[in-house]
C-alpha cells in the first residue's frame, strides 16, 4: 500500500478531475491517493468522480483556497 501526493494547485476545471481519474488508473488496490488542489469546482468534480470510478473518499477538507482529498482506490 503506498500514499501519492498529487499537487494540482491552480488548475482550472476540468483538469483537476481529469489528473485525478489518470493518477487513480495507475494506483493499486488499497493505495491512497490525496489530491491538492484550488480549483473550487474541484469540491463538486472529485467527490462527482470518486462515485463513477467506485473508489473511496477516505476523507475531504477545505482551508481558505485549498481543497484536500484522500481517496482510497478500490
Amino acid at each position: 500500500m503506498t500514499e501519492t501526493t498529487l499537487n494540482l494547485r491552480g488548475l482550472k476545471c476540468p483538469l483537476p478531475a481529469l489528473k485525478t481519474r489518470k493518477a487513480l488508473s495507475r494506483l493499486a488496490n488499497g493505495d491512497v491517493l490525496t489530491i491538492e488542489c484550488t480549483d473550487p469546482l474541484a469540491a463538486i468534480d472529485i467527490p462527482n468522480l470518486v462515485r463513477e470510478t467506485g473508489d473511496t473518499m477516505e476523507a475531504s477538507s477545505r482551508t481558505d483556497e485549498l481543497l484536500v482529498f484522500s481517496i482510497r482506490k478500490s
